[in-house]
């Protein structure tokens, strides 16, 4: 049956390339806090900053865009609440990745720790599963693609939280300045949040796969 509606449904022209935009969107704002937090160069640290807060006003156009077409048309190639929920957490994503990074800028944090870096490491490839997976949507022909990018997704966001757990409990055993601990673990743990919405991204795309596929 559900290949029979999909047959008379008419070919989605407009959810599918917002949500490829910000699948694309959201992989470059974790490749520029990858670039940002990886140099030792702090002009060139508050340009890729800079590219983060630009990517993220561009990701909420995008998210802005999506609720628009979701109030004008009845006919959706998905659920209405799974529309709804993926925007959003790819929305949520944008918004921890720029938060980890005003941080950063905000509070003047110029030592960044290897585990900063591994986690905005993860978060590339958790975003690059999530674009690939986001692009599979278009015809749910290689859904394997899609239950296999959401595995690695899931195990990512297991990795980023050992890191981050690990991290915070060197903070508290070596760091001596209480007020750089608390700079450095609200970092960390946003970025770990960050993660986590990635987790909740996939497992919305899941929800579509059980519905759909």
């Amino acid at each position: 049956m559900n290949n029979i509606f999909k047959f008379f449904t008419p070919k989605d022209k407009k959810f599918q390339p917002l949500f490829e935009q910000a699948g694309s969107n959201v992989l470059k704002i974790s490749e520029a806090l990858f670039l940002a937090l990886s140099t030792k160069d702090l002009e060139k640290r508050k340009e890729y900053i800079k590219e983060i807060e630009r990517l993220e006003h561009v990701g909420d156009e995008i998210t802005h865009s999506i609720f628009l077409e979701l109030s004008k048309n009845f006919i959706t190639p998905f659920d209405r609440e799974d529309i709804h929920a993926l925007a959003s957490a790819v929305d949520d994503i944008a918004d921890y990745i720029h938060a980890s990074a005003s941080n950063i800028e905000l509070y003047n944090i110029t030592n960044i720790g290897d585990a900063m870096i591994k986690l905005a490491e993860l978060l590339v490839e958790m975003c690059t599963d999530l674009d690939k997976a986001i692009r599979e949507l278009r015809s749910f022909k290689n859904i394997r693609v899609i239950a296999d990018a959401c595995v690695r997704i899931n195990s990512g966001e297991n990795q980023a939280d050992y890191v981050c757990n690990i991290a915070i409990a060197r903070l508290f055993e070596f760091e001596t300045n209480a007020i750089e601990l608390i700079k450095q673990k609200e970092v960390l743990q946003t970025l770990e949040m960050a993660t986590d919405k990635c987790e909740d991204a996939a497992n919305v795309l899941e929800s579509i796969l059980v519905k759909n596929a």
